[in-house]
């Protein structure tokens, strides 16, 4: 008796969370579709890069399902803490806006060393970037 009742409590927990977090992820699809999409693009190009410079590192190619799992563990307890706490609504917000940023410009920057866009474009749009520093990156030429 004692098995068969923290059995079925067991399987009420795991299926609390199943549904809590179906409902969490259904309800914020675009905020994990935008983690999986540019974590997987950046890492496509990575390998791309990678294959070219060094070879194919397996290591390095499972670097990106770490990756994916940390951000989406990351994405899920912040908008846990939304969900629980209203008044935080901002925050999955004010961490991903920069991270989209960073992940952007290494996206841009493995496509340049896979050599699909020209370095000067890069340089171009990473001196638009951060304009109020005057320092710019260079006219995208080889040193």
């Amino acid at each position: 008796m004692n098995i068969k009742l923290l059995a079925i409590s067991f399987a009420t927990v795991i299926s609390f969370l199943i549904n809590y977090f179906t409902e969490l992820t259904i309800a914020n699809y675009a905020q994990y579709m935008i983690v999986v999409t540019l974590i997987f693009t950046d890492g496509l190009f990575g390998i791309i890069s990678g294959v070219k410079r060094e070879g194919f590192k397996t290591y390095k190619a499972l670097k990106i399902l770490k990756t994916l799992v940390a951000w989406i563990i990351a994405l899920s307890a912040l908008l846990v803490i939304e969900k629980g706490l209203p008044q935080m609504d901002w925050l999955s917000e004010t961490i991903l806006i920069p991270w989209v940023v960073f992940e952007v410009i290494s996206i841009l920057k493995n496509m340049v060393m896979c050599g699909y866009i020209k370095k000067p474009v890069l340089v171009s749009i990473l001196n638009k970037v951060d304009v109020h520093k005057n320092i710019p990156f260079g006219d995208g030429e080889e040193e």
